[in-house]
């Protein structure tokens, strides 16, 4: 498809995509620079908005159209209605949410003056995603036509849900982040698809990165017959501003695919990742090759690039459309 056409699609996505993983209360405050140790600064007003990878995933498949599901824990606190009435609001099916005594997931977030951050993330209530969870919602995990999953949960957790995905033949999403190359041999072997950033593929590979940052003369199809000896066959690699790369080694002659970014004026890129997350996976739910799915991603998060916050940044497919099409 052309763009032309992957933007027209956006009134055609109507598959149903399962999300398990973490929703966060995100704590932000912007100060003129960040604390030394043991020194107070002052800052702006306190921001508190809903993130966690998994749901911003989740808001932003379901914002464009997806049927979307999502499975986690929330704790006992008023911060667990606030996350879960902002899922909802975007479109998000969480009556499978369980809710645990305790605080939910939260992240403290300090942001300078030049964009630099510290950020602590607190799992709350998302350490109590469990094994029996996952069993327990092995049928509503099944019935998808994907399922996406992070590491923002407990990796046995995150395995389990992979293993219930491929028993019941749907394709499953795996994001390496937070990242870690220490992924379970079992979870690679489950998940069908990987989606990491360059820096990430480069470490989980064991390949050497361009001395200059500049990837365009990059080796992509002996980095796509290392991943194939890692354990996928399949990869979105994101570039940042130089939009992504599609690794295909399922076949006997491994492929990559460049997939050009789209342009915008950038305002705040908090979410932009995950929002290329949930896009991909409403695009593979509706029938989209990865390609095409990734070049949709590719206009979604630019969209989520013109404005402040994760899921509040967020567009609908009507407000992507109407920004990109001229």
């Amino acid at each position: 498809m052309t763009a032309s056409d992957i933007l027209a699609s956006l009134d055609r996505l109507r598959g149903t995509v399962c999300v398990v993983g973490s929703m966060n209360a995100d704590y932000t405050v912007v100060t003129e620079r960040l604390p030394g140790p043991g020194e107070t600064v002052t800052g702006g007003p306190l921001q508190m908005l809903p993130g966690g990878k998994s749901g911003n995933q989740a808001a932003a498949a379901a914002r464009i159209g997806a049927a979307v599901r999502m499975f986690g824990v929330v704790g006992s606190d008023a911060n667990a209605e606030f996350l879960l009435g902002a899922l909802r609001e975007a479109g998000v099916d969480t009556q499978h949410v369980r809710h645990m005594p305790g605080t939910s997931g939260t992240t403290v977030i300090t942001v300078d003056a030049s964009g630099e951050n510290t950020i602590v993330y607190s799992p709350g209530s998302n350490a109590q995603v469990s094994v029996d969870y996952i069993e327990a919602m092995r049928d509503e995990l099944g019935s998808a036509n994907v399922l996406g999953l992070c590491l923002e949960s407990p990796i046995d957790a995150v395995t389990a849900a992979a293993r219930v995905g491929h028993e019941a033949g749907v394709p499953v999403l795996l994001n390496n982040s937070p990242f870690t190359t220490a992924l379970p041999d079992e979870l690679v072997e489950f998940a069908d698809i990987l989606l990491v950033n360059e820096h990430e593929m480069a470490q989980m590979f064991g390949i050497a990165e361009p001395q200059n940052g500049d990837w365009s003369g990059f080796d992509w199809l002996a980095a796509a017959d290392r991943m194939r000896e890692f354990g996928f066959d399949r990869a979105i690699v994101t570039l940042g501003g130089d939009g992504s790369m599609v690794l295909d080694a399922s076949c006997a002659v491994s492929s990559a695919t460049r997939v050009a970014p789209v342009r915008v004026e950038a305002v705040d890129t908090t979410g932009c990742g995950d929002s290329f997350m949930g896009a991909v996976l409403a695009g593979l739910a509706s029938g989209f090759e990865l390609r095409e799915a990734a070049q949709l991603a590719s206009f979604v998060s630019a969209y989520a690039a013109t404005s402040l916050g994760a899921q509040t940044s967020y567009g609908s497919a009507a407000q992507i459309r109407e920004l990109f099409v001229s």
